[in-house]
């Protein structure tokens, strides 16, 4: 059991750390909780993980099960690596041999018999075992059993009234199978818990959870997105960066390259986000691997989260520009997450990037952060329009860690007019914009910041050149009017452009 504030009941934990997270510790102990969800969606993994972090404290636990058999408990718990030692299972599906129809009853309605013979087995087996935790799957049997609301109902308030004062938990489950809300039985519970299952047009199903209602107790509220993997359920609460406020490391993160630290006045704040933005190929990804290569060489560890790029192809291409990463990929100081956008959750994400900034496995947190690119994480986020909230809590959270966070948005299209699909530059505090651009016959690459919160820095636009020797930031482009518009006019002498081949 959890300690909670003098005179307060105890907690009980549910040895889901994330689920305990959101209910603010775990559940109050000895009360009558209601978990729901419709088929799949984890109520009985839920289940039986509650009873095993009982076990492990050493409670007794009773699973009284009206759909399945033990075998098929025994089956869910063996393909998450579990065996039901300690756990007591009361089983009363119905048996073979009341399926002959000399054994149906004709005198009586089932609900007069067969309702009350339930109820009794559950409370003598309460009373024979006293389990500290009871598991009951499902209503929906007991719906069918009582074939009355009224009758349910009132079956469900005489549970809920015989395990008062027995120091028993209560765990309700129901599969949402009835053609109504139940609201009446949330009305009962002490809590409720909301289980669902999304289908997407394309990849993998994604679960959420939401405490609907807890009776005296503070709590995350909203949806949590979890997954069900070998080990039970993983649960990752819903970030709320005012939850996590911590002295963050001052000073410039600075990339080694002068000419490029010198047009963004010496660096990039700690605990700032940059947006880099323009079209595909114009360097935004290379501009961030050379401040993560310049973090590495200090000692910092750096996470870039590729949701566009394998790793192959960056390695590839980090070796051609003289900007290999392998050393520091091989100390640790440089990890790249490949994020497949069909299978991951924007919570999930969220999850992974907060382990990053906090460090684990005896590692460091990063210092330095690469989202690389934003478009994927739209593509991972099934409600568009929560992106920018989402978002705005991620970067807030990053900046109290002390983090320098890029973000990388491809534009469509290459030259001229560009189309963005969607619009971070108004929540980061620095904005580096990237330009292709044609003159004198080649097509040519522009930098320039248009947008910095943590200090000063330059309004020029200089050329940008990739090349065996990384990147070339070159002097400002004076002698051309019009670059962003990607077909500048030309007002100075023949081939003044610095970078240019012939130089």
């Amino acid at each position: 059991m959890g300690e909670t504030d003098a005179g307060a009941p105890p907690l009980m934990a549910t040895g889901i750390a994330g689920l305990d997270d959101v209910l603010g510790g775990g559940f109050t102990a000895d009360r009558l909780y209601l978990v729901e969800g419709s088929p799949g969606s984890g109520k009985t993994t839920l289940a039986l993980q509650c009873l095993l972090e009982g076990v492990r404290l050493g409670e007794k636990g009773l699973y009284v099960t009206l759909s399945e058999t033990t075998a098929e408990l025994a089956a869910v718990a063996a393909s998450h690596g579990w065996t039901l030692a300690g756990i007591t299972v009361l089983e009363l599906v119905a048996p073979e041999s009341e399926l002959e129809p000399d054994n149906q009853n004709a005198m009586f309605q089932p609900a007069e018999v067969e309702l009350g013979a339930t109820t009794k087995t559950i409370l003598d087996a309460v009373d024979r075992l006293k389990p500290t935790r009871v598991i009951i799957d499902s209503l929906s049997e007991m719906r069918l059993l009582a074939q009355n609301p009224l009758r349910y109902r009132r079956q469900v308030l005489a549970l809920k009234q015989y395990f008062i004062g027995r120091e028993c938990t209560v765990f309700l489950l129901d599969d949402l199978t009835s053609e109504t809300d139940d609201l009446q039985l949330q009305s009962i519970a002490h809590g409720v818990v909301s289980l669902e299952q999304l289908s997407p047009e394309y990849g993998a199903e994604r679960r959420r959870v939401r405490v609907n209602k807890l009776r005296g107790r503070k709590y995350r509220g909203g949806y949590h997105d979890f997954v069900i993997e070998r080990g039970g359920l993983g649960v990752f609460p819903r970030l709320v960066a005012g939850e996590h406020l911590f002295g963050q490391k001052r000073g410039l993160l600075k990339s080694d390259n002068a000419e490029l630290d010198a047009l963004l006045g010496g660096g990039l704040q700690y605990g700032t986000s940059a947006v880099l933005i323009g079209p595909a190929g114009s360097g935004k990804s290379t501009l961030a691997i050379q401040y993560a290569r310049a973090a590495a060489a200090r000692g910092e560890r750096t996470v870039v989260f590729a949701f566009d790029e394998r790793l192959e192809t960056l390695l590839e291409r980090t070796d051609g520009l003289g900007m290999s990463i392998t050393p520091f990929l091989d100390s640790g100081h440089i990890a790249v997450t490949p994020v497949d956008t069909a299978e991951l959750s924007p919570g999930e994400f969220a999850h992974l990037v907060r382990r990053a900034a906090e460090g684990d496995a005896g590692r460091p947190g990063a210092k330095v952060i690469v989202i690389d690119s934003l478009n994927g994480y739209l593509n991972a986020m099934p409600e568009e329009k929560f992106l920018h909230a989402q978002l705005h809590e991620l970067l807030t959270y990053l900046g109290h860690k002390g983090v320098v966070t890029f973000l990388l948005v491809a534009q469509h299209g290459l030259i001229g007019q560009m189309d963005t699909p969607v619009d971070p530059t108004y929540l980061a505090d620095t904005v580096v914009l990237f330009r292709y651009f044609e003159a004198l016959g080649e097509v040519r690459q522009a930098i320039s910041v248009v947008k910095k919160r943590s200090g000063k820095h330059e309004r020029t636009i200089r050329e940008l050149s990739l090349g065996a020797n990384g990147i070339v930031v070159g002097p400002p482009l004076r002698d051309f009017h019009g670059v962003f518009s990607g077909t500048p006019s030309y007002r100075g002498p023949d081939r003044a452009i610095t970078g240019s081949k012939d130089d």
